[in-house]
């Protein structure tokens, strides 16, 4: 079995066509034809279904598609450690975040790392909150930036790097818009804008106001923060959001008041895999992170 072979059926696979898969990998069409059938010839059973030009995976091709991902995963890994041994500034990190972070702070951060460190890649992977947790620990990603940090997750590592304030957001002729500050009990009677049901933004604002005795009546739900700020420029009910999204600016129609009684807060930082020691490019970005925010907090 040849490195070659393997490429070209995860590729026919993936496209479920010959040309096509021909075609991506720019190679002739019966090149790939033939190391098809070298490839089931060697292991003795048929991997693809062929239905006209059309072909699909049998059972077994399905599972051998899965292992074949794993080895490729691994040879690119050691491809990957071998080259950042020999010059860790030109490796590439693979890092996750999730639509709360991707505006202003991973943007800051990258920039600063690249001020230092110019020939080192990313690859960016923005996804919900428990994606992200999962993508770090099958190898996916390498790391991923996170609020609140998952503490309970044993099978990743979680480093604080700041902890940021919840404010709310209000459409500009609310009743409270001109109040300085607010309670949690000013909003107990509004509708709400949160998230849908799984996303962890959601669950920690319902989290404070249970805690402060009441259950928000969620009247209009958001997939990511700009779908949520919208509905609540357009007055449809009221939110609460990191701050660090509202940084660089509101949008029209609403006002942001800081809440006091109580102070609801989420942890923002960075996690890794506990299982495997990080290579020495994703070390380099690491460290940096751990060092910029506690450089960042002291100065504040």
């Amino acid at each position: 079995m040849e490195l070659r072979q393997i490429q070209y059926f995860i590729e026919v696979a993936k496209r479920e066509h010959m040309t096509d898969a021909a075609d991506a990998l720019h190679v002739a069409q019966s090149a790939v034809s033939r190391q098809i059938v070298n490839l089931e010839a060697e292991l003795g059973i048929n991997l693809f279904i062929r239905e006209g030009r059309n072909i699909r995976l049998t059972p077994i091709g399905q599972m051998f598609l899965e292992k074949m991902q794993q080895a490729m995963d691994v040879i690119e890994q050691a491809k990957r450690e071998i080259n950042e041994c020999l010059d860790p500034e030109k490796g590439t990190v693979r890092i996750g975040f999730p639509s709360s972070l991707a505006a202003h702070l991973l943007p800051t951060v990258i920039s600063a790392f690249r001020k230092e460190h110019p020939k080192v890649k990313f690859q960016l992977h923005q996804d919900s909150y428990y994606n992200l947790i999962d993508s770090v620990i099958k190898g996916e990603i390498d790391m991923a930036l996170m609020g609140p940090l998952p503490m309970q997750e044993r099978r990743v590592k979680s480093e604080v790097l700041f902890v940021e304030k919840l404010v709310a957001l209000l459409y500009s002729n609310h009743p409270l818009a001109r109040k300085r500050t607010l309670t949690l009990d000013d909003l107990r009677h509004d509708s709400f804008i949160l998230s849908p049901k799984g996303y962890i933004l959601r669950d920690v604002v319902i989290k404070a106001c249970q805690q402060h005795g009441f259950e928000p009546d969620v009247s209009f739900e958001g997939k990511d923060i700009d779908a949520i700020k919208g509905l609540v420029s357009a007055g449809l009910g009221v939110t609460m959001l990191p701050e660090i999204t509202l940084i660089d600016s509101l949008p029209r129609a609403t006002v942001k008041t800081s809440i006091t009684e109580p102070e609801v807060t989420r942890t923002v930082g960075v996690i890794i895999p506990r299982d495997r020691e990080l290579m020495p490019t994703e070390l380099l970005f690491y460290e940096f992170l751990q060092n910029f925010f506690h450089t960042l907090n002291e100065y504040q």
